[in-house]
């Protein structure tokens, strides 16, 4: 499953679209839009690894899923809508979007059987995406600083001053 939620470097699909539209930046979609993702709120995610870390039998491997598949343009046509309405912006469209092509070998869908950790441990998510996309958004409207440091580009800067010569 795809995470999403607080702290998510821009370059991933939820946290690129919210630094896009707030700036009328294009939306680059690859394809059709048609991808389609399982998405899991990153606090759900880390709930199940705890679960597993603390109940889950050894060796053995848990799929966690978010039970919230989505094409892509979904999730792209629903940050415009949720941005438009919060900002009171017209600049936010659905002409933002920018149909690119696809990637090679891009999978048209990733899809998991997450049924064993919800049977052995009772693990299921506890965030829809409706509920974890407004907290999401929610996040970066409130962290615009957050966003700026880490899109500025200052963070290669530091590691090569840190790093160069060792």
């Amino acid at each position: 499953s795809n995470n999403y939620g607080p702290y998510q470097f821009p370059e991933k699909l939820i946290p690129l679209m919210i630094n896009n539209v707030k700036h009328h930046k294009q939306l680059p979609v690859y394809g059709d839009g048609m991808n389609v993702r399982d998405w899991l709120y990153v606090e759900d995610h880390c709930k199940a690894i705890d679960m597993v870390a603390n109940g889950g039998r050894d060796g053995e491997v848990y799929n966690v899923g978010g039970h919230n598949e989505r094409p892509n343009i979904f999730i792209v046509k629903t940050i415009i809508a949720q941005l438009h309405d919060r900002l009171q912006d017209d600049g936010i469209d659905e002409g933002l979007i920018k149909y690119v092509a696809d990637r090679l070998g891009h999978d048209r869908r990733y899809g998991i059987d997450p049924t064993k950790i919800k049977n052995e441990l009772g693990w299921y998510p506890e965030t829809t995406f409706e509920v974890g996309i407004v907290k999401t958004i929610d996040w970066y409207l409130a962290h615009e600083e957050w966003m700026n440091n880490v899109t500025s580009g200052n963070y290669q800067k530091y590691y090569e001053e840190m790093y160069k010569n060792r």
